[in-house]
């Protein structure tokens, strides 16, 4: 089988699965977002309910009752109306199992279609630079099913991201970096192995840029499946804790010791804390101003932050962090709670 052959078939195995999912708002609460004053909503097309469109997404079907993956930014706003079109153009409703607070992953159900494939989940680990991967989505919104095809180009990227319709930004860790069309609209659709296996969920594009796109490893969305089927929601550890993570720039601005650890310090907000009341690491006595240099022995860098040592921990599991208070360095252990669902 040659080279074309297999993407052929590999996109064969895996569309069927393949939704697009369609974002609306009632035309009474778009008019309170328009850009202009004297702008409405009379002549933009509407539902029968009443809706206008706004934006759009894709996501992929990996269970025979209907459990879709997305990301979680197309599915961010509570206030908007959530509609599922498959391959064969039949609309379904959409019930939002999960959002993961800390990934770009989202857990929808919806009603099976009549015809439609599961798509098999691979493995993000092992990929390697130059490996062929296919990109599936609803691209701009508008061109359903489309595919696009490049190679791995990155592996463990980290950029900041457009996590909503505000314009919130969060930022991603471990992404798979491709040089596979991926659009807006893309969002929340497969990147799959040359075998039609699907290694990650498309993401993030980078404006003004050339070929370069993002894709959560399917390993994240795994772990949130897991925690579904087990507890119903998705579990993640909490600390309790805002920091900022030190650089040689920041050390100098704060005077620190060092140019690595993260910060504990809190926004300039009402009624924020740089230490959450009651959390772990407020009954371990962290304070704001505390410079946590390590957790479990590991140093806590830019590159590897504090955020990136708990991914492998759970709710219950004990943890030690190394810290400096002014010029005193101590170490406490503390256990891990879970994290509050919002």
């Amino acid at each position: 089988m040659n080279h074309e052959t297999e993407i052929i078939h590999a996109v064969e195995k895996i569309l069927p699965s393949v939704v697009s999912i369609i974002i609306s708002k009632h035309a009474d609460a778009v008019a309170q977002t328009l850009p202009f004053p004297g702008m409405n909503t009379d002549t933009l097309p509407k539902d029968e309910k009443g809706n206008i469109k706004i934006g759009g997404g894709s996501g992929f079907i990996i269970s025979r009752d209907g459990l879709v993956l997305t990301n979680k930014h197309v599915i961010a706003d509570r206030d908007a109306d959530y509609t599922i079109f498959d391959q064969d153009g039949s609309r379904s409703g959409v019930q939002v199992l999960a959002r993961d607070p800390i990934h770009d992953v989202a857990i929808l159900k919806m009603d099976p279609p009549k015809r439609f494939a599961v798509a098999p989940l691979g493995t993000g680990e092992g990929l390697r630079l130059g490996q062929t991967v296919i990109a599936i989505g609803n691209a701009l919104g508008e061109f359903q099913s489309s595919v696009s095809t490049g190679v791995v180009s990155g592996l463990s990227r980290m950029i900041s991201a457009v996590s909503d319709m505000s314009g919130h930004q969060e930022r991603l860790r471990g992404l798979i970096q491709t040089d596979a069309a991926i659009n807006p609209g893309n969002s929340g659709g497969p990147l799959m192995d040359i075998h039609g296996r699907v290694i990650g969920i498309n993401s993030a594009v980078v404006f003004g840029a050339q070929n370069i796109g993002f894709a959560i490893p399917i390993e994240k969305a795994k772990r949130d499946l897991d925690d579904i089927k087990e507890h119903g929601h998705i579990r993640r550890p909490f600390l309790g804790i805002r920091y900022i993570l030190v650089n040689k720039a920041l050390q100098q601005h704060f005077s620190l010791p060092v140019d690595y650890g993260a910060l504990i310090v809190k926004e300039e907000m009402p009624g924020d804390h740089a230490v959450v009341p009651g959390s772990p690491a407020d009954k371990a006595g962290l304070k704001d101003g505390d410079l946590v240099l390590a957790c479990n022995q590991k140093a806590i860098t830019e590159k590897n932050s504090l955020e990136d040592i708990l991914e492998n921990t759970f709710p219950g599991d004990g943890v030690s962090l190394t810290f400096l208070r002014g010029n005193t360095k101590d170490t406490v252990k503390l256990t891990l709670e879970e994290r509050p669902i919002v």
